[in-house]
């Protein structure tokens, strides 16, 4: 009991370092997320930051029961959540770029991600899957201690993911105060737009 203790405790440090890395780290969430808080401010952010981390704990969850076996099985379910992501992706790169400068009424008229949209989005999100994958088979104990070293996984990613990604929208309230003409909220919703479409590159791959 000692020992299973113990080791559980010594992949705390780990785990809260994998989070954070996969987390922070630039990505098609980050990307939206950045757009989100400079054209909608943080409040009208906060459902898509809790979807993001529902959405990914939910993904370690399902990989942890063995969901992720699937895609080795059936190669075209991959292949087809891929379409449907680059395609979802595109759509919202789209609506990130030609989203007008945010005013009292746009801002009034736009629609942020929801948290069911946010979430559902993770099952396209390939990063969000590595982090997943590489998160159960890197830090689960086997045998008996599976489910208590897979709950702490869960646990951790939950905590992490928030203020994580929060930073990204925080950014992006930053960068929105700055952004002073309806020209320069152009600029800044064409390179938001160009790079949520780049990650496109990534679900292909």
């Amino acid at each position: 009991m000692e020992t299973a203790t113990g080791d559980l405790v010594a992949l705390i440090a780990p785990v809260i370092l994998f989070s954070f890395t996969m987390t922070a780290t630039p990505g098609p969430n980050n990307m939206m997320l950045t757009a989100s808080g400079a054209n909608f401010g943080f409040r009208r952010t906060v459902p898509h930051i809790l979807g993001v981390m529902l959405g990914c704990v939910g993904l370690v969850a399902a990989v942890a029961l063995g969901l992720g076996g699937l895609f080795t099985a059936w190669p075209a379910l991959q292949t087809g959540l891929k379409v449907v992501g680059s395609i979802y992706l595109l759509w919202l790169a789209w609506k990130i770029a030609t989203a007008a400068p945010p005013c009292v009424e746009s801002r009034a008229e736009g629609q942020p991600l929801s948290v069911l949209q946010a979430a559902l989005f993770q099952l396209a999100n390939p990063k969000a899957w590595i982090m997943a994958i590489s998160g159960v088979a890197s830090f689960t104990l086997a045998g008996d201690h599976f489910l208590a070293s897979a709950l702490l996984l869960i646990g951790v990613m939950a905590l992490i993911t928030i203020p994580s990604v929060s930073i990204w929208a925080g950014f992006g309230v930053a960068v929105g105060r700055l952004l002073k003409t309806a020209r320069h909220w152009r600029v800044f919703n064409l390179s938001m737009g160009g790079l949520t479409a780049a990650c496109v590159a990534l679900i292909l791959m």
